[in-house]
């Protein structure tokens, strides 16, 4: 038997009702925000990534699938989705007229790490980018995106972990502070973090291996090394951090994982009592020179991403039931199969004035399909006899209140229009 590869998963019943409320409630919360909605390749030139996700990243260094195709390329599936929609920035002129870009994605992502709970080989990211502006309110209104989002999921005590990495003059004297003071620790580091001393200090604070060590509590903190225009930016953002009621942290050690970062990082959590302790859901941050680094012209930028299989997991520890309600509004049995091509007739006139309809097609007999709306609970039940064909009738019963009628095939969308206005009310 073929099985699905290591690290991937199936979509079906429960679990795809959820994935598709999720996505719903993402679009809606988007068109709110006026952000419109992208997608990029789900494969681009490896050089984007190498270029745009960075060489010393966790990422490009073990995680990309990598591979040439047949005129010779090499090419890579997407690991994240901010380098493929700031290349599609560049290569589609975004930037000449001067507006700002705001846009969503939601789509898989491919990276070849060990699977666990809640992570996967293939797996989905919804994420949000906004180019053109420098302005901290835009930096703020992205973190508010996220925050919102998890809330109206139900999830409690949703809280902003926030740092700045501040502008290049910045990071190059925090980048000697860090070089300075880990020099004499390279001993009790991990592989990892030895290469990335020389490579690229801060990522040694994003170190999964040796954040418990004394050391990394009482590495330097860059918001001692910010000039006075990076600081002035983060003490904007967190002034209209607090203008939204947002509950923040500044906290020193976050970095993120990804090279192009710059100004504002943060992280959102909540308080997940399935997972014993807070959890972090997602995180973004100011990336102002990732545009002109793949080519582009100097474009200040701010996005996020989340994981959905991740908080997929979470709303199962919190036990909170997300399932839309997507009740049938018509289940139709035909008594015979004499009256499929009337019931095919309604069927379709009903679904094109906006009703949720479905049908027998299993041949089953009516005691049998009785037994089914048990299962299906639709609204509205409507058989189909010979009589009913052929008088251009309908026998339709209302499942609530199980009282029956009789209307003619001209009246049923009508009749449907105003049954559904009294459920409603």
């Amino acid at each position: 038997m073929i099985q699905r590869p290591k690290g991937t998963y199936d979509v079906y019943g429960n679990m795809s009702k959820k994935i598709l409320y999720i996505r719903k409630l993402m679009t809606s919360l988007m068109e709110k925000y006026n952000y419109e909605y992208f997608r990029t390749p789900l494969f681009e030139a490896s050089e984007l990534f190498h270029r745009g996700v960075g060489e010393t990243s966790d990422i490009v260094t073990k995680e990309t699938y990598d591979f040439k195709d047949r005129g010779d390329r090499n090419l890579t599936l997407r690991p994240e989705g901010t380098a493929g929609i700031v290349r599609s920035y560049i290569e589609n002129k975004m930037y000449g007229n001067g507006n700002i870009v705001k846009c969503w994605y939601f789509g898989p992502m491919y990276r070849y790490e060990r699977p666990q709970a809640g992570r996967y080989r293939e797996f989905y990211q919804f994420g949000v980018e906004a180019m053109g502006s420098s302005d901290p309110a835009l930096d703020a209104e992205v973190i508010s995106i996220p925050v919102n989002f998890y809330k109206l999921l139900g999830l409690k005590d949703v809280k902003v972990k926030i740092n700045s990495l501040g502008d290049l003059e910045s990071r190059l004297k925090y980048k000697d502070a860090l070089l300075a003071y880990f020099r004499p620790y390279l001993d009790d580091l991990c592989d990892d973090c030895k290469e990335r001393f020389e490579k690229n200090p801060l990522r040694i604070l994003d170190c999964k291996i040796d954040n418990h060590l004394d050391i990394m509590q009482k590495a330097p903190k860059i918001t001692d090394y910010l000039n006075e225009e990076s600081q002035k930016h983060f003490e904007a953002v967190i002034q209209y951090l607090k203008a939204m009621d947002i509950e923040y942290e500044i906290d020193p050690n976050i970095v993120r994982g990804l090279d192009y970062y710059t100004h504002t990082v943060f992280e959102v959590e909540a308080n997940v009592e399935g997972f014993g302790k807070t959890c972090v859901l997602c995180g973004g941050g100011r990336y102002d020179n990732l545009v002109s680094n793949l080519g582009g012209p100097d474009t200040k930028a701010v996005g996020f991403a989340l994981g959905l299989e991740r908080l997929l997991t979470i709303l199962d520890a919190e036990k909170i039931d997300i399932d839309d309600d997507n009740q049938l509004d018509v289940y139709m049995i035909p008594m015979d199969s004499k009256q499929k091509e009337y019931a095919l007739k309604i069927l379709n006139e009903l679904r094109m004035n906006g009703f949720n309809v479905d049908m027998d097609y299993m041949g089953r007999s009516f005691k049998s399909n009785l037994k089914q709306l048990d299962r299906i609970n639709p609204k509205f039940i409507i058989i189909i006899g010979e009589e009913e064909e052929r008088n251009n009738l309908l026998t339709i019963k209302n499942n609530q209140t199980k009282t029956e009628e009789k209307i003619s095939y001209n009246q049923i969308v009508d009749y449907l229009d105003d049954k559904m206005k009294d459920i409603e009310d």
